[in-house]
């Protein structure tokens, strides 16, 4: 169905591939004989503004062209796909993809490898890494886990999670077949279920990056279920929990979601989030970068597998580390 919806749209992307980001294609060091093709998921999500700020940093830094590209706001394999498929036609010198699905964009990354255009992935991973040259992300399962320990923490766990008496955890996601959201409920399911077992967990509500759709389900979640904590996946969901609590008016639901984006911050700085699991954006857009300069270039070590640590805040940690891993978009 992805790929028939796809297939759909991309007559009217094939026009407009060029003008997802600021109107036009985003382009450093216009001189440059390398041209990078670059592709995220929701490409106005701070955590991909911020990843680009990384990204065109050092490849203006590196002398290449980089042309990055992604729908505005829908995180999903259907709007993906076409702008994959326009760039093949330009023959960029690399492929830079933030797959959203682990299966649906295999067909295209062959199309790429077949005309020797190596593919890179960043952030989420193709499930057939055999056609990836190199792929930076962040520690996904561990940041999963440390979410659930976060969360059972901020609810009083021991006190309040009891076998007659579970604490009911709301789970908000972007793309449940995305690699990175998968190991990210991976590692909080499976913490919960080895340390908490007081702990019940909905069915995740799925938003492709839409704050609006994650308010939504979280407003039902609430409405329908005693909720004591949610598990935000991504900081689009992260809102969205935030926003449901309002205008819910929820008293005494703890948050604890991903993505150090600024207003986030400010919500946990004003109470309403108890813990933020911080990627590492613009270093995994760099280090992309300098992987790709590798291979095209001959020069340096490139290795297959670059796993970022994740930082988890806290009101309580917030004056020492939040300005060094806010998300900074420009």
């Amino acid at each position: 169905m992805r790929l028939i919806q796809g297939a759909a749209v991309a007559s009217t992307l094939a026009a407009s591939v060029f003008t997802f980001v600021g109107g036009a294609a985003q382009v450093a060091g216009a001189a440059s004989k390398y041209t990078v093709a670059y592709v995220v998921g929701a490409a106005s999500d701070p955590f991909f503004l911020s990843m680009k700020a990384g990204a065109s940093a050092e490849a203006k830094k590196l002398g290449m062209n980089l042309v990055w590209q992604g729908n505005p706001s829908v995180y999903s394999s259907a709007t993906q796909i076409p702008i994959v498929q326009t760039l093949l036609a330009t023959s960029p010198s690399a492929l830079v993809l933030a797959p959203t699905d682990t299966k649906a964009l295999q067909s295209l990354v062959g199309q790429y490898v077949a005309k020797k255009i190596p593919v890179f992935n960043v952030d989420s991973g193709d499930a057939n890494q055999g056609n990836i040259t190199s792929w930076v992300t962040g520690n996904n399962v561990q940041g999963g886990q440390a979410a659930a320990d976060a969360l059972a923490s901020a609810m009083g766990y021991a006190k309040n999670c009891t076998a007659a008496s579970k604490c009911v955890v709301a789970i908000g996601v972007s793309s449940i077949t995305t690699s990175t959201d998968a190991a990210r409920l991976q590692g909080f399911s499976a913490e919960v279920k080895k340390k908490f077992p007081n702990i019940k967990t909905l069915n995740p509500i799925v938003s492709n990056s839409q704050p609006a759709v994650a308010t939504s389900g979280f407003k039902q979640d609430l409405a329908a279920n005693k909720v004591s904590g949610i598990f935000a996946i991504d900081g689009t969901d992260l809102q969205g929990a935030a926003s449901a609590i309002v205008s819910t008016g929820s008293k005494g639901v703890k948050v604890v979601g991903y993505d150090a984006y600024a207003t986030t911050i400010a919500s946990m700085k004003a109470g309403k989030i108890s813990a933020i699991i911080s990627q590492q954006p613009a270093l995994e857009g760099k280090d992309i970068i300098d992987a790709v300069y590798a291979k095209l270039t001959h020069k340096g070590m490139i290795a297959h597998l670059t796993t970022l640590a994740n930082i988890v805040l806290t009101p309580s940690n917030c004056a020492k580390l939040c300005a060094t891993y806010v998300y900074k978009t420009a």
